[in-house]
């Protein structure tokens, strides 16, 4: 009697479990992740970004784990050098994993790049100035009292004396 319950109840949850969720019937949780292939990247001279067009990014020499569903690309940059962008593509055969091809990926970097730094702004030009006249220094300026500070306020106008 006891044996009978058990059963009825392990199956009731098993039932329970199934139902529950419909990634049994697909098979979709027995599947692995997309497929990698690892690509050594190697530039001359060493030290360049390498940035994959997943988004991915390294310092040359170094490796990248990529996915071989699709081609991509590698774009390498370095200070000094212009820009070089390789092309990944992905091979496959009867009977083996896909695989991307060329890999090794080796770049020889162009000089003369960007620079790197911003240029300056262009400023306006200063007039040119003439030179001053060697002459003896003036006299320090007193202010007298006759004269009187300009203001922004109008003045009384001066009295006039007969």
């Amino acid at each position: 009697m006891m044996y009978r319950i058990l059963m009825v109840i392990s199956g009731a949850f098993a039932l329970a479990a199934c139902s529950s969720s419909s990634d049994w019937a697909s098979m979709d949780a027995f599947k692995s992740g997309p497929s990698l292939d690892t690509v050594s990247l190697e530039s001359e001279p060493p030290g360049a970004e390498a940035k994959a067009s997943n988004g991915q990014t390294c310092r040359t020499p170094c490796a990248l784990a990529l996915p071989v569903d699709a081609a991509s690309s590698i774009t390498f940059t370095l200070n000094g050098y212009q820009p070089e962008t390789e092309r990944i593509e992905v091979i496959t055969s009867t009977g083996e994993p896909p695989r991307l091809r060329p890999n090794p990926v080796v770049v020889e970097l162009t000089p003369g790049g960007p620079p790197t730094k911003k240029p300056a702004k262009p400023t306006a030009k200063k007039p040119a100035t003439r030179p001053k006249a060697a002459t003896a220094p003036a006299a320090p300026m007193t202010a007298s009292p006759a004269q009187a500070p300009s203001s922004p306020w109008p003045s009384s106008p001066p009295s006039v004396r007969q």
